[in-house]
């Protein structure tokens, strides 16, 4: 078998994303035949080397999995934080899985599970241009016109947002659809024209839909869903 980077083992493994395999190796988390490896540039043989977190051992993954969980208030989108309630805490199955994209702590909703690395750098990468939908509730009447602006997309970390479509439901209420994923875009889009986010809900990503699925609960993809989303990315 060929050599691959260590961070991309984990994830193919399903024990994280890339990138936070890329945390884990710089914390000094992981290591490879007995050693603490920090070096993001390490190269492994899946089938020669013993790789292990936190003492674990880490195996590929067999069994592909693909998971819908309705996110609660109150749970960090990780596979680990100390001291916080994780997404993770939620599901109970023998395979690693890690979250697919990220819903901030105060926010619920539609998330995507896997051990399918190449899925979820699919999904997460803006370049793929799939869209997230959002249910949004403010803490006053929203005008039209600022509506528009979030639409047309606004001055945001160093760039500009990319054109979004937004609905209005309600003076204080409004659906949005965005294609791409900044650390709390949404918030920082509302405080760009005066207003507050109290609610936020994600109901769906590209065709799988959060549907009645309650809050705390998860569900496995339907067959149609991943073909669906497979052959969409």
């Amino acid at each position: 078998m060929p050599m691959v980077r260590l961070q991309k083992f984990l994830s193919s493994a399903g024990v994280c994303s890339r990138r936070q395999g890329e945390e884990y190796i710089k914390k000094g988390y992981v290591k490879v035949n007995g050693e603490v490896v920090i070096e993001l540039g390490t190269k492994v043989d899946p089938t020669r080397d013993r790789i292990e977190i936190d003492s674990e051992l880490i195996k590929e993954a067999q069994n592909r999995v693909y998971i819908v969980l309705n996110k609660p208030k109150g749970y960090v989108t990780s596979c680990k934080q100390p001291d916080d309630k994780i997404v993770l805490d939620l599901i109970d199955i023998p395979e690693r899985i890690f979250p697919v994209g990220r819903l901030d702590k105060a926010s619920t909703g539609l998330l995507i599970l896997t051990n399918d690395g190449l899925l979820h750098h699919r999904i997460s990468h803006p370049s793929h241009d799939h869209e997230k939908e959002y249910e949004v509730v403010l803490a006053k009447p929203i005008p039209n016109g600022a509506l528009k602006k979030m639409e047309k997309g606004l001055p945001m970390m160093g760039t500009k947002t990319r054109s979004a479509k937004i609905e209005k439901i309600s003076p204080t209420r409004f659906r949005i659809v965005l294609r791409e994923g900044k650390n709390k875009q949404i918030r920082r889009m509302v405080r760009k024209v005066g207003n507050r986010v109290l609610r936020l809900k994600r109901i769906r990503i590209s065709n799988i839909r959060l549907g009645t699925l309650a809050e705390g609960r998860w569900r496995y993809l339907t067959e149609k869903e991943k073909r669906g989303l497979i052959n969409m990315l």
